[in-house]
């Protein structure tokens, strides 16, 4: 519902300004909740690549014989 819609139905009490203002908030929730879905959805998504390429680069470094000089080249870390 449109600025043009708010127009045309152009309420005459109260009780029909309230309804109109009750439906522009239930369609405003109706695509915040749409929006989060598709959002989360695409979070959802974007970590599922990142463990991919987790994966993928540990097994390269393993392949590549890098993780076992990294363990070899570790400093320990100092205790504040």
């Amino acid at each position: 519902m449109g600025t043009r819609d708010i127009a045309e139905t152009d309420p005459k009490t109260e009780q029909e300004l309230t309804s109109v203002v009750q439906t522009l908030l239930q369609q405003i929730q109706d695509k915040l909740q749409t929006m989060s879905g598709q959002i989360i959805g695409r979070i959802d998504d974007m970590s599922s690549c990142i463990d991919d390429l987790k994966k993928n680069i540990a097994d390269l470094m393993t392949q590549a014989g890098v993780e076992e000089l990294e363990d070899e080249n570790k400093i320990p870390t100092t205790q504040e």
